[in-house]
């Protein structure tokens, strides 16, 4: 393929998408990241689009939001690893609430085999995937159904959340950056994501590193709120995710990040805790922080603490260097 035509095929999936990795345009148009950076540099001189960490944007700052098409197909590999390292944040018994969105989804189908759990959401694909699952209790909130990604908004989802309490939020959305947290494109759904973040006690965000340094209109959950990150691995030359991730660790944020080459299908035992094994695929690395977060009263094994996981591995320089490696690779 010639340089104009594919930068022309770049455009356009940047134009269709709002937002689009490196990775993905690399593989769309069978080429190397380090072309396709060449690429998304010479349309961003001509004012065509803007990069952002590891991928391309619309240009203007703010990403638009896409709908769920075009999101169901970008980085699905690195979507499928979160979801079996987050599936093991999950026990079984426990009470949950999961957000929209397409990794939230990722997670929803590893959640079908923990018995006993409860599942409050405002997505419809959520609980599609945990429809059939016996041991699985699914409660929907209310609200006005959003065709773009398939979940329930306005204030009838919000009034639905009054009174609730469970152990741990999942969330996704369009962008996280350690000055502003968690944001989403639309207004109704970052209000009802902040609904869903007021019931928790825990909130673990699920975001690709595509999306670290992605700032978008709505912000759902500050930086101080969100207790764990799980994301993938950045590319070895994305040294800006990186940076991003070590001041979202300097916050306080407890990281854990799964390795997307080779990931697929779900972990060997969903539910399993936090610090049982984890499938070779997944390389995963759990980011020890100073400091703890919101604590569950009462909270197993499944939720060891970034902090203590430092303690078992050394000392404040040991943890920091942790973090470092990623600008290294």
């Amino acid at each position: 393929m010639f340089a104009a035509e594919r930068r022309q095929l770049i455009l356009e999936m940047v134009r269709a998408n709002g937002a689009v990795s490196l990775r993905e345009l690399a593989r769309v148009v069978q080429t190397s990241e380090v072309t396709v950076r060449r690429d998304v540099r010479a349309l961003e001189a001509e004012g065509l689009l803007d990069r952002r960490h590891g991928g391309a944007v619309l240009p203007g700052g703010f990403t638009r939001e896409s709908g769920f098409p075009q999101k169901s197909h970008l980085a699905t590999a690195e979507k499928t690893a979160i979801a079996d390292l987050a599936a093991g944040l999950v026990e079984e018994g426990e009470a949950i609430v999961v957000g929209a969105g397409t990794t939230t989804q990722e997670l929803a189908r590893r959640l079908a085999r923990v018995p006993g759990l409860t599942v409050v959401t405002n997505s419809l694909l959520v609980a599609q995937a945990l429809a059939h699952a016996n041991r699985v209790e699914v409660v929907m909130t209310g609200g006005t159904l959003r065709g773009s990604n398939y979940a329930l908004v306005g204030s009838g989802a919000e009034q639905s959340l009054q009174g609730l309490r469970v152990s741990k939020a999942f969330l996704s959305g369009s962008g996280l950056t350690a000055e502003r947290g968690l944001s989403t494109s639309n207004m109704l759904s970052a209000s009802v994501d902040r609904a869903l973040v007021q019931a928790a006690a825990e909130v673990v965000v699920l975001a690709d590193h595509s999306k670290l340094g992605t700032d978008t209109m709505f912000q759902t959950v500050p930086t101080d709120v969100i207790t764990r990150l799980v994301t993938d691995d950045p590319p070895a030359h994305d040294d800006r995710a990186a940076t991003e991730l070590q001041a979202l660790a300097d916050q306080g944020v407890q990281i854990a990040v799964a390795g997307a080459s080779g990931a697929s299908g779900s972990p060997g035992a969903s539910g399993a805790s936090a610090g049982d094994a984890v499938p070779a695929r997944q390389q995963r690395r759990d980011v020890p922080l100073p400091g703890p977060r919101r604590q569950v009263p009462g909270a197993g094994s499944g939720l060891r603490t970034a902090t203590a996981l430092g303690e078992q591995n050394g000392g404040p320089a040991e943890q920091r260097a942790r973090v470092a490696d990623l600008r290294r690779r």
